[in-house]
């Protein structure tokens, strides 16, 4: 497990079956390949942006969602969630699809043209 998601954040988005959030190996490869050091360098980050999002914003896939999240030291990050159903085999749990950093000016565009879901602002 890398983190956990505030089931408050989803009540009016989608029925939570657990909180829980993994990232497999498969996936960190994925982002090495896509985004280099990106994961060597942010991973910290995730148990924080899992919890804490600036925004939740629609996915283009299905039982999906974007987390974008900006600190203090303007730093910003897209993290892509796919989210437990009911149809998933017993032992699937939440999972990062992706995860990587954005400059300042992505993460203004991804607010201002995505569907929100979630706003902590």
């Amino acid at each position: 497990m890398i983190g956990e998601i505030n089931p408050q954040h989803f009540e009016n988005i989608f029925p939570m079956l657990t909180n829980e959030v993994i990232i497999t190996n498969t996936q960190i490869e994925h982002i090495r390949q896509r985004h280099p050091m990106d994961y060597e360098r942010f991973a910290g980050y995730i148990p924080c942006i899992l919890q804490y999002p600036n925004f939740i914003v629609e996915a283009n896939k299905p039982n999906s969602v974007v987390f974008l999240s900006r600190f203090e030291n303007d730093e910003c990050f897209r993290l892509i969630l796919r989210l437990l159903t009911h149809e998933d085999k017993a032992d699937y749990s939440n999972s990062i699809i992706s995860f990587w950093k954005i400059n300042r000016r992505r993460y203004d565009n991804y607010v201002r043209n995505s569907k929100i879901l979630y706003s902590k602002e």
